[in-house]
């Protein structure tokens, strides 16, 4: 493992527009705004995302007084990069910086056949789910859309890409710190960017979004863009959901399953990946795996991604046992739903699902109430 700590690329630029912030309609339309035509819009999108150029001057198909006129008025301002760390797996997380003391983090994952980054969309999560270190450092603030396409932007400068007509990051998951839904129209802009030609160019497939069950959110996904969805489950009751996700209160699991059925009917061509944290004793038994079949005889077509607890400092749970997890595995297969067992990937640098905590200035008070709890638990202890 390494970690390198790195000054500030961009310092902030106030009184300046930030192109990244744009997607493509809304970039023709500040040009419109400069007397410029749509193409020099298109122009500049390519600069940006197909050759990672943040420098106007770099940009030589632009007039000399264009490419002064957009360093007077705009900028192209990406996140800093705090720290950056390697895994021994090949993983690599970086801690990027927001503002006043904020910051998030984004991690990539290298595969044989692809290269996946996993993306922030708020400084912390205000939906407190009792599994996951995010939620444990309470909530700031949503992400701004150059806040959330920058993170792509900064590890793709970092990966180079493209190399020999290979692109390094093939895939993009919403699955880092925050509630993507809770980001609604950030998020929305920054996947068009993700999927648009002139910006990074993925397919629908190679672009998720994980929810945790917003399920407005989900319906108003489903009109406004084309990409994958995944719904955080972890539990098929809903008394142990709401234990373990308190969004469950507001929205049950029969609105949750509402919301999956008409995302369904509306992209007959598509699935929806069920997510499932296993913890020991908590929702690994025989029986937890029949009441998830059960749920899953309604979703034929789609799949379960187990995905083992990964620890992190303060928390309650506990990792099921290989074997149990196997065991768990089996009884769904046995079943006939198509089951996937994530690997765990980047644990030696907190880098794994649900482990993301980036440095969060807490508004809900939620972090020192738990500090005092964990204080109160260690006193108890001894």
């Amino acid at each position: 493992m390494n970690t390198v700590v790195a000054t500030p690329a961009n310092p902030p630029r106030a009184g300046k527009v930030n192109l990244l912030d744009f997607d493509r309609d809304g970039l023709r339309e500040f040009f419109a705004q400069l007397g410029e035509k749509p193409y020099r819009a298109d122009q500049v999108m390519k600069w940006i995302y197909h050759n990672l150029e943040d420098d106007f001057e770099a940009m030589t198909d632009l007039g000399k007084a264009l490419r002064t006129k957009l360093a007077e008025v705009s900028c192209i301002e990406r996140p800093n990069t705090l720290v950056e760390k390697a895994a021994t797996d090949g993983t690599h997380k970086w801690l990027l910086g927001m503002n006043q003391g904020n910051a998030v983090e984004t991690v990539y994952i290298p595969e044989p056949t692809r290269g996946t980054l996993c993306v922030s969309s708020q400084i912390g999560c205000a939906l407190n789910c009792q599994f996951c270190s995010t939620g444990a450092q309470g909530f700031n603030r949503n992400l701004s859309t150059a806040e959330i396409i920058g993170q792509v932007w900064v590890a793709a400068k970092y990966l180079g890409n493209i190399t020999h007509q290979t692109r390094r990051i093939t895939n993009v998951v919403m699955m880092g710190m925050g509630e993507p839904l809770a980001n609604f129209d950030h998020v929305v802009r920054a996947m068009k960017l993700m999927r648009d030609d002139l910006g990074f160019g993925l397919a629908a497939k190679r672009v998720t979004l994980s929810t945790a069950g917003m399920v407005p959110q989900i319906d108003k996904l489903s009109e406004e863009i084309d990409v994958s969805l995944a719904v955080s489950l972890h539990a098929t009751n809903d008394e142990l959901r709401t234990e373990l996700m308190p969004i469950n209160k507001r929205y049950p699991l029969a609105e949750l399953m509402g919301a999956c059925d008409r995302w369904l009917a509306r992209k007959p061509r598509t699935t929806i990946t069920f997510e499932y944290t296993l913890m020991k004793g908590v929702n690994d038994q025989p029986l937890h795996a029949k009441q998830l079949i059960r749920f899953m005889r309604r979703y034929p077509t789609c799949k379960v991604n187990l995905i083992p607890f990964n620890p992190f400092p303060g928390t309650q749970f506990k990792r099921s046992e290989t074997s149990v997890i196997e065991a768990f595995q089996a009884q769904l297969m046995a079943a006939g739903v198509l089951t996937m067992l994530r690997r765990t990937r980047g644990e030696d640098i907190d880098a794994a699902c649900g482990q993301l905590a980036g440095q969060v200035k807490d508004r809900t008070r939620r972090s020192a109430e738990i500090r005092k709890r964990q204080n109160a638990e260690v006193t108890h202890a001894l």
